[in-house]
């Protein structure tokens, strides 16, 4: 578990507990899998379009182009989401610290997201047997692949090792920052309030 090797712009007295990256890489989630034999008759309905209106007979010269943008979602579709997932982890930081939570993401252009331990009411904490696992600070609607371009984002630490060590940390943390104890060290435990769930990598 990362501490020090990462570090963001703190406010005044404001001290970094924790910080971390997700799981880096391409990698195959259980809605990936589920959602495939749509993903290849869509590629393959695109590749069919857009061959069809690049060489195909008696297409006017005005739609020809629509095969390019026809092409482009097959490809994401197909490959495309693979390289977008693992270039949005690639530059996802988060960082716990003793007033809020910082997760910091971005496709293209660096965003940072902070959430308030005094006001944060949902943790929900899916783990792995190998201790890697996800905490959620908010609900995830069912069937919802928040790791979709164009889709809403959850705010999540994903794929963090020693997740339920993390968890125990923001815990700690959020009974200091209620109770006004923002220089609380954090036990590395106590971990009644989180709620817990079999990890379902989504």
């Amino acid at each position: 578990m990362t501490t020090s090797s990462i570090q963001f712009s703190l406010d005044r007295d404001e001290k970094q507990l924790w910080s971390g990256v997700p799981r880096q890489g391409i990698i195959m989630r259980p809605s990936d899998a589920l959602g495939i034999p749509f993903n290849l008759l869509w590629a393959g309905f695109a590749l069919v379009a857009g061959m069809v209106l690049a060489v195909g007979d008696g297409v006017p010269v005005v739609l020809r182009p629509l095969c390019i943008p026809i092409f482009a979602l097959g490809f994401y579709w197909a490959i495309g989401r693979f390289w977008v997932d693992a270039r949005r982890r690639a530059r996802t930081t988060y960082a716990v610290t003793n007033e809020r939570i910082i997760i910091r993401d971005g496709l293209f252009r660096t965003t940072s997201m902070s959430i308030d331990l005094r006001t944060l009411s949902e943790v929900k904490l899916q783990e792995r047997s190998d201790g890697r696992g996800t905490i959620r600070f908010r609900a995830v609607p069912p069937l919802v692949a928040s790791n979709r371009l164009f889709m809403p984002r959850y705010p999540a630490f994903e794929m963090i090792p020693d997740a339920w060590r993390v968890c125990a940390v923001i815990r700690d943390a959020q009974r200091g920052a209620v109770s006004g104890d923002a220089h609380t060290a954090p036990s590395i435990g106590g971990s009644d309030a989180v709620r817990y769930e079999p990890y379902e990598a989504t």
